[in-house]
């Protein structure tokens, strides 16, 4: 069952899940060298490790070039910048225009916490191919993730039966099982990434994101931050508001809002996006295969979890699909407008009494690739959140929220409001309440929000814009579907940020898009 931010999560490498050994670990050895000063090796990608999610080696980009890849040292831990070093996995696609008129490195972050840049960037680099001619591309995996010394909790079948439990407990016996099972997680991740649990904070990252850019060569960081990677970008700006170049921020985590506030906001706006699914199938001319209007697609979902409560279905041979997982691949389906032909495909799959569709989008939701094996992404993802939250939930304190939280979303209010207790054990005390974004002095940054996003609502925009003070945070609206905005290839979106990043030209606040 997710963290409750797990929703907010990299559905962009967790797709590309579906669709070697690692390179990086801790250091033993104190080092004295000027890591800026540091030069790359740049090298033909190896496949990603099992940690990023597995699968082939990159594939060319379409002018034949090869992508390329290189490990960064950087500090263990910021506090003793001349202690251990770890390694930081970078990938490439050196800029295609002419080498002239080149800006820089252009960093992505495509969210998570926990996501695989270093896999995400090729899977989708040819939406980014206007960027690539004036920027190399360049994309990391964050420290604790991929290869970037990786952290680590449970095996592949331990993971298995992780996600086979109940993640919205209706007794005291289902509840004692809940709290159990993330106790045993929670203690595998430090029995087995001590050393690093406590060096996983977002402000660690950003401290990782302006050595790259010395590195890297560039005076100013250019960045374009997805969901998460606009919370990363915001800290950035924070600790370094002199350094911040040309910025874009898609799909924007609200920094006003602690662990709570988020979980419920996500309810919302998965609710929303439900909505929103169920007024498309029942609009269309041809029949809706799973409901006559959108409130009986709703209905009908609302009694297949039910059902499912009470009896799973047969999944992907062995293991079932429960209520859990099916809430879980129905989240993973409203992340794009673009999955929900495979809800609907998967729904009318369960109500022929077989559950594979919506197990297989639960497993990218959770990183499981086809052969059983799954990347880090939960583990980074759980240890990043729980080193950055401060605030610890009870059992109690969530038993007494629930009304709060069915009354947001009948069908993701227990799953969000549950989810709440995976930092409550943890080893490692949280940061803050809440991520501190205030960046006066930065360049201008471009932020974009989305009116139908379930996973980061499109309310956070506006709180990012006001966060980051004023003359800093630029705001445009998209009027869309789904998790983020530049990759609907909406037309006026997409000029927008390519004005900005390429030609330096802000778009005038309040703009809106459709």
């Amino acid at each position: 069952m997710p963290n409750p931010s797990r929703l907010r999560a990299a559905v962009l490498t967790a797709s590309a899940v579906l669709l070697s050994s690692l390179l990086a670990g801790c250091g033993d050895d104190s080092q004295d060298e000027d890591l800026t000063a540091q030069k790359l090796s740049w090298k033909d990608c190896p496949a990603p490790s099992q940690a990023e999610g597995g699968g082939s080696a990159p594939s060319p980009l379409p002018n034949g070039d090869e992508w390329q890849c290189a490990t960064m040292k950087a500090p263990l831990d910021w506090d003793e910048p001349k202690g251990d070093t770890i390694g930081l996995a970078l990938i490439r696609a050196e800029a295609s225009g002419d080498r002239g008129r080149r800006i820089g490195s252009l960093l992505f972050n495509f969210g998570g916490p926990g996501g695989s840049g270093v896999t995400t960037l090729p899977a989708f680099g040819q939406d980014y191919a206007k960027l690539r001619t004036r920027y190399d591309l360049v994309s990391f995996d964050p420290r604790g993730v991929g290869r970037s010394a990786p952290v680590r909790c449970q095996n592949d079948q331990q993971l298995d039966a992780y996600f086979q439990q109940d993640g919205t407990p209706d007794d005291a016996a289902e509840r004692t099982e809940l709290l159990d099972n993330t106790k045993e997680f929670n203690a595998a991740c430090e029995k087995n990434s001590e050393k690093m649990l406590p060096r996983v904070r977002t402000t660690d990252a950003a401290r990782d994101l302006d050595l790259m850019r010395q590195v890297l060569g560039d005076a100013k960081l250019h960045y374009f931050g997805i969901s998460y990677g606009t919370e990363l970008g915001g800290v950035y700006a924070h600790l370094f508001p002199g350094r911040v170049g040309r910025a874009v921020f898609d799909a924007v985590v609200d920094p006003t809002q602690n662990p709570e506030q988020g979980s419920l906001g996500q309810a919302k706006g998965f609710q929303l996006a439900l909505d929103n699914y169920a007024e498309d199938c029942t609009s269309k001319v041809e029949d809706c295969p799973v409901g006559d209007s959108a409130q009986d697609v709703k209905d009908r979902i609302a009694t297949l979890l039910a059902d499912l409560d009470k009896k799973p279905l047969p999944g992907i041979f062995p293991r079932e699909l429960t209520q859990t997982a099916a809430t879980n691949g129905i989240a993973q389906a409203l992340y794009s407008q673009d999955f929900w032909e495979y809800l609907t495909e998967g729904l009318q799959q369960a109500y022929d009494g077989d559950g594979r569709i919506l197990m297989l989008l639960s497993d990218s939701m959770n990183g499981r690739n086809e052969n059983g094996e799954y990347s880090n992404i939960t583990a980074a993802n759980v240890s990043i959140n729980c080193a950055d939250d401060k605030p610890r939930y009870t059992p109690e304190y969530v038993r007494s929220k629930l009304p709060e939280f069915r009354a947001a979303s009948a069908l993701f209010g227990d799953f969000l409001a549950w989810g709440m207790v995976s930092c409550t054990d943890w080893a490692v005390a949280g940061a803050a309440d809440h991520p501190d974004v205030s960046a006066p002095g930065s360049a201008p940054i471009l932020v974009v929000g989305n009116t139908g996003d379930p996973a980061t609502p499109y309310e956070g925009a506006r709180k990012m814009v006001r966060a980051l003070g004023a003359g800093v945070g630029v705001e445009l609206t998209y009027k869309g579907q789904g998790h983020g905005a530049y990759d609907s290839k909406n037309r006026c979106v997409q000029s927008a940020v390519n004005g900005y990043l390429l030609d330096g030209k802000v778009p005038a606040t309040g703009t809106v898009c459709s």
